[in-house]
């Protein structure tokens, strides 16, 4: 292997390379790039996989006057007479409410820096707008188009100092401002850059780092063939790189490459062409962290973009349906059928994104860090749990049909569609799924990965959840006849998802205060006993006044009234609950309630089992430790317990990983506690159970996201049927929150239980649920059957109820 294999395998496996290494790496791959570009487009892969994002945006040029004079530039322009140096805000919001009515996410500002410093026109007009300035006028803008949009800012205003790049943080979620190069010969006379007092590097660079210094996620790049040498682009890229290992801002590097433009000083310089792009992005990708995306504008190299994508590219950049390139407007914007016809040519995706990349919003943690709190609900309300824009075609709970492509993509991965070569994949996720297909335990970056698959990943996931649910149930879908009871929805805890709850911390948004009575409770059993019910499901809130008596008394009214019912009742709080109020341990609490009759234990008040979302969505509730601990003190005593998430709140795919991993060694803690095989005495079931928004208090205060999309719930059945494989075998579809449809395309995602017939089920129909109320035993079988599956009626713990 030659030096120059050495160092760019060594990058494409995440390897650092010292900024000597990745000079010497550049001198080296011009009289030979093919190394290098193999080996970007090999990181890329691995990392990013097929996902191919761009930003649907329009772009709002809010003034075309600059103090700079730089030798390639059309975009600014001296003052024109009877031209006002600035739009109005009207026409900014006019501008931006056309690009969200084609679909836009973000409203890209950019303008000339700091024209107000030379131009007496530009200081008149600031003034009369009552502001000093040209960024506190873009800040009025930001804020204008926040208050009239849906879309999110993103500021490029050139050169900031830092209490320029805090007010901007305010009102826009990521700023940007291109580098373009650390050589100062570029500032000569003659030279690109003279007459442009702005694009002296150390200013430049000032302000990466004030961006840096002020937790702003920044964009930034380098313009390649204004005179520079090959050398000198490295040094931008390294000068770029030290900044983000400072701070961690630096979302994304643009690769631009100049474009000779008539009237200019330059309009007879020679541009760079596709191979000197490629072998620059692949070198870009090679020497900035993994984690930074890599752009190259797909206008500027018409018909021959789509090569770039060889050499590691992972990001389009923002492209708009509505307005011009103002920088560049000699030069169209792509067609969108245009641009996916390229990119999935390739065997990419392309995937839409917002101005603030997924890594900078997608955990909670991320959000505190680097988006002002004013902005968090906003981008909350836009994004899906990996910090995509989301669909809003469909939400849990809601009466909308699964989307379209989700049905497709389900066709697709039953029919194998996933094995067509040429299509890209992360080697990691393969792996992952390798482990699953062959019976090894998943890790929790296994199932994190699982969780982000998309293209032929997602495909390959969904078939191979169907067929491990094959091999362990075979086609027989379950389901019970049952009834919940929902016995109070009065509650002294302020869980921030429940919108059933009522009490003195609750929004009191939905129903009156009720408590029934014992009587009543028992009446409801026998209503259902004689209606072919086997269980009741029996949950409420956490009373004020409750003691372990309650319980006690609710549970024996059912037992005296219908000896045979099997009662599923108390979760892991309500017990918790109980015995802290009567002065007894867990275990003394539990043995009560066993010996009065309860038999199961639902797995609800699990939410999320990741103590960092607890803090958030359920701060004053029992955490993760304490819920595990009550069912394995149940399962020791004899009863039996199933397992919940709760997801599509606040929470990423690793909480979700962590959630299943809690399950699982919870499992195999009972059932080895049990002395049993896997899987034969401990959790009987797994129930995911996606967030309905609708009138939660924690999604109406702008703290969390309107539940999972439709994609997200399919994969959190599929992925717990392989994190779960050899443990749990049942996994069950709600279809409360799921719906009808929905829960056909589960069953054939992995699930293979359709839960209860669940009638009167509040608590879902409290949070804004248009199912919940029955579905009956024949409309269960019909379901099943309409999907080419086998019925069976099953009890709580899976026997075949007698016909």
């Amino acid at each position: 292997m030659t030096r120059l294999e050495t160092l760019a395998q060594r990058a494409s496996t995440q390897t650092p390379l010292t900024d000597p290494e990745a000079r010497e790496l550049a001198r080296m791959s011009r009289p030979d790039p093919e190394p290098v570009i193999r080996a970007a487009a090999a990181l890329r892969d691995s990392v990013t996989g097929p996902t191919i994002t761009f930003s649907k945006k329009v772009f709002i040029p809010l003034t075309k006057l600059c103090r700079d004079a730089c030798g390639y530039c059309t975009f600014a322009h001296p003052p024109r007479e009877g031209e006002p140096a600035y739009l109005t805000l009207d026409e900014v919001v006019a501008v931006a409410k056309a690009g969200e009515a084609a679909g836009c996410r973000e409203a890209l500002f950019t303008l000339g820096d700091k024209p107000e410093r030379k131009w007496p026109q530009a200081r008149a007009e600031l003034a009369a707008m009552g502001v000093s300035t040209t960024v506190g006028y873009l800040t009025e803008a930001c804020r204008a188009v926040l208050e009239n949009t849906s879309l999110l800012p993103h500021a490029n205003p050139g050169t900031l100092t830092l209490p320029e790049v805090e007010a901007l943080r305010e009102v826009s979620v990521s700023q940007g401002m291109m580098l373009e190069t650390t050589s100062e010969r570029l500032l000569a006379r003659g030279m690109a850059h003279f007459g442009a007092p702005d694009k002296r590097p150390a200013t430049r660079l000032a302000t990466l780092e004030n961006a840096g210094r002020a937790r702003v996620p920044f964009t930034t790049g380098i313009l390649i063939g204004i005179g520079e040498t090959f050398e000198e682009r490295i040094d931008a890229l390294l000068a770029i790189r030290a900044s983000h290992e400072r701070h961690g801002h630096i979302q994304e590097v643009i690769v631009q490459n100049f474009r000779a433009k008539e009237g200019t000083a330059m309009s007879a310089h020679p541009e760079p062409g596709p191979d000197d792009m490629r072998l620059t992005i692949a070198l870009a990708r090679l020497i900035l962290p993994p984690g930074v995306a890599v752009q190259a504008p797909p206008n500027l190299t018409p018909g021959e973009y789509g090569t770039y994508l060889d050499a590691g590219l992972n990001d389009w950049g923002g492209v708009s349906p509505v307005t011009i390139d103002h920088v560049n407007p000699e030069a169209p914007w792509p067609k969108l059928e245009e641009l996916r016809k390229v990119t999935e040519g390739r065997g990419f995706v392309l995937v839409d994104r917002l101005a603030i990349y997924p890594g900078y919003c997608a955990a909670p943690a991320a959000r505190a860090t680097w988006i002002s709190q004013g902005l968090r609900g906003r981008v909350l309300d836009l994004t899906d749990a990996q910090g995509f824009p989301r669909s809003f075609e469909w939400y849990s709970g809601g009466d909308q049909a699964p989307p379209q492509s989700d049905r497709i993509v389900l066709e697709q991965a039953l029919a194998g569609a996933w094995r067509v070569p040429a299509r890209v994949t992360r080697p990691s996720l393969g792996r992952a799924l390798d482990k699953a297909l062959e019976g090894v335990d998943l890790n929790e970056d296994d199932i994190t990965l699982l969780f982000t698959a998309t293209g032929a990943e997602l495909e390959r996931l969904y078939q191979l959840a169907d067929d491990k649910r094959r091999a362990a149930v075979g086609d027989e879908v379950t389901y019970v006849v049952n009834r919940n009871i929902n016995y109070t929805n009065m509650c002294y805890f302020r869980c921030g998802f429940c919108a059933f709850s009522k009490g003195p911390k609750s929004l009191n948004l939905r129903g009156e205060p009720y408590l029934l009575s014992p009587e009543e409770v028992a009446a409801r059993a026998v209503e259902a006993w004689e209606r072919g019910a086997t269980e009741v499901c029996m949950q409420g809130g956490i009373h004020h006044s409750f003691t372990g008596d309650h319980y006690l008394e609710y549970l024996r009214a059912v037992k005296d009234a219908v000896p045979d019912m099997h009662v599923h009742a108390f979760t892991a709080l309500e017990v918790a609950q109980g015995a802290r109020a009567s002065g007894m341990s867990v275990a003394q609490f539990l043995e009560l309630l066993r010996d009065a009759g309860l038999k199961t234990l639902p797995g609800t008040a699990a939410e999320v089992l990741d103590d960092e979302i607890r803090a958030i969505i359920c701060p004053d509730k029992i955490d993760t430790a304490e819920w595990c601990e009550v069912h394995r003190i149940a399962h020791s005593l004899g009863l039996r317990s199933n397992a919940t998430i709760m997801f599509g709140t606040v929470e990423h795919p690793r909480s979700w990983a962590r959630h299943l991993l809690v399950v699982r060694r919870l499992h195999r803690e009972i059932a080895g506690h049990a002395g049993a095989a896997r899987g034969a005495e401990g959790l009987f079931e797994f129930v995911p159970l996606p967030f309905v928004h609708m009138a939660a208090p924690i999604y109406l205060k702008g703290r969390a996201r309107r539940g999972p999309t439709f994609e997200e719930a399919l994969k959190m059945h599929a992925v717990a049927r392989l994190a779960l494989a050899g443990d749990i075998d049942n996994i069950q579809v709600s279809w409360v929150k799921m719906g009808v449809e929905g829960s056909k395309l589960a069953l054939q995602a992995g699930a293979n239980d359709l839960g209860g017939t669940l009638t009167n089920e509040n608590i879902s129909r409290a949070a804004g649920a248009a199912h919940g109320q029955e579905l009956t035993a024949e409309g269960m079988e019909a379901l099943i059957r309409s999907i080419g599956r086998i019925p069976r009626r099953r009890t709580t713990l899976y026997e075949t109820v007698p016909v």
